[in-house]
């Protein structure tokens, strides 16, 4: 063969090979019997010995001495790492012919791990091989233990070159997702096709936008609409329930802290806006944001900066600002109860959402897709709703709008047991109309509860459901006509 010096015996060449010294267990004893190995060498005894040892800690290990049947090799097995020898009898000592393959290897497999081995290794031909690709280099004779170091580490390095590789895939599949213009929005009717067009002319821009709509109408859809389709897209999209924040929490909440400023601060954390740094922040129910709470969010807006609790140090930040409420947030500041210029800052444009009522074009696809849904998730056979409850539900004024529609739906395909929707299936509130009995009062026993509850019930159907409405008619504030619709079952 030529490859091996003649003052090296057969059996010294393959001692490393049969020796299973105590050493050798007790280092590698632990080590997991994984991964699919494959050597290519043209000396046969050589495969025949490296086989038997190799076999003990990997799960697979295959060999060939002829290189040429490398693409057929690797068309049908993925290996994890491969051991390739440098020179063959075609060509002796140069090592081209192994450098020749790798080349093969890597044009077949862009994260094949490669080991190449030779007995006329040098520095030089080490660090040829290793920019040329290969992952690591052994010269013949080899000890157990250095072996299969090298090899468990090629492995590692293999496993991370798939895990790189299929987080890039989930990345590149997640940009494709969000280059879908208006990606879960399911409407075609023309209240939407406004809607549409209106996220196309704002997205390019940097302009703050204000979106109005009742609850359950998608305000935070579109919200991300507006981010997928803008310069930010491929920065952070933070969210920000400033209903749910308290007061003593929003400073920490939005501008972050520094560990220590108060009991709960362990650590330093970076507040929301800090989070969205060149992305987008989505402060949703702004309306909620109580008004001295309004006054520290305007200044980081006009400022452009935020300081973090306990520290005395700002931070320039760079946002695009998308904000969202369901309350008539212009008759709010007629009341005083929100800050005009805080509403100038917020609102360069404003997007209103259509309550589903008022598409019901769209009631029919938006069913089927969360039919679709709910199907693959409870396992069932529904293929669609039934006309005679579409009609019912196009008739019917959804004051939980979009919201309401899914939940119905998902109790629906729960408790059906057939394969289309029909009417029975679907809870639905009792629908306002003239041929609903009329409530009275009794004037003889008189009960201030029978009496709100009963004009609560006549605001709500008179407007529709729309609870800013009614709430306006019944001289109420939101949060008041929420608590006594929920005392009264409503």
């Amino acid at each position: 063969m030529g490859k091996v010096c003649p003052t090296v015996s057969i059996r010294y060449r393959f001692w490393p090979f049969l020796n299973n010294s105590k050493k050798s267990k007790s280092i590698f004893m632990k080590a997991q019997k994984a991964g699919k190995i494959l050597i290519i060498d043209d000396n046969e005894d050589l495969l025949k010995a490296a086989k038997i040892y190799l076999k003990r800690h990997f799960g697979q290990v295959d060999t060939e001495t002829n290189p040429g049947l490398l693409p057929i090799m690797m068309s049908n097995e993925q290996y994890d790492v491969i051991l390739l020898d440098m020179n063959f009898t075609r060509d002796v000592s140069s090592g081209q012919e192994g450098f020749y393959w790798l080349d093969r290897i890597l044009e077949l497999d862009s994260s094949a791990v490669v080991v190449l081995i030779t007995a006329y290794g040098d520095v030089n031909t080490a660090v040829k091989a290793i920019k040329e690709g290969a992952t690591d280099f052994v010269l013949k004779p080899w000890e157990n233990e250095k072996l299969l170091a090298t090899l468990h580490a090629a492995l590692q390095l293999r496993q991370s070159k798939l895990e790189i590789t299929q987080l890039k895939d989930q990345q590149q599949q997640f940009f494709q997702d969000m280059d879908h213009k208006f990606k879960d929005i399911i409407g075609q009717s023309p209240a939407m096709m406004k809607v549409f067009e209106t996220i196309e002319r704002v997205a390019g821009t940097d302009a703050n936008v204000l979106i109005l709509g009742e609850n359950g109408t998608g305000k935070e859809l579109v919200a991300r609409a507006i981010h997928r389709n803008s310069k930010r897209h491929r920065e952070a999209f933070v969210g920000v329930d400033l209903g749910s924040i308290t007061s003593t929490l929003f400073e920490s909440e939005l501008f972050g802290h520094k560990k220590g400023s108060f009991t709960d601060a362990r650590e330093d954390r970076a507040g929301r806006f800090e989070q969205a740094h060149k992305g987008t922040l989505f402060l949703d129910e702004i309306g909620n944001l109580p008004l001295p709470l309004q006054a520290k969010l305007l200044a980081t807006l006009q400022n452009r900066e935020v300081t973090r609790v306990g520290t005395n140090k700002s931070v320039p930040i760079n946002i695009r600002l998308i904000s969202a409420t369901n309350m008539a947030i212009h008759n709010m500041v007629y009341d005083n109860s929100f800050r005009q210029d805080l509403l100038y800052r917020i609102n360069t444009i404003e997007i209103t959402l259509p309550p589903l009522r008022e598409r019901v074009e769209d009631i029919m696809p938006l069913a089927n897709h969360f039919i679709a849904i709910y199907s693959k998730k409870y396992n069932k056979d529904i293929r669609k709703a039934g006309e005679s409850l579409i009609k019912r539900m196009q008739k019917y004024s959804w004051p939980g709008n979009i919201r309401e529609l899914q939940h119905s739906i998902e109790r629906a395909v729960i408790m059906c047991d057939r394969s289309v929707l029909q009417p029975e299936d679907l809870f639905m509130q009792k629908p306002s109309g003239p041929e609903n009995q009329e409530e009275t009062i009794n004037l003889d026993h008189f009960n201030i509860e029978d009496v709100e509850k009963i004009l609560i019930r006549k605001a709500l159907q008179k407007h529709n459901g729309h609870i800013t409405r009614a709430a306006e008619e019944l001289g109420l504030t939101r949060s008041s006509l929420y608590r006594r619709l929920e005392r009264y079952g409503l």
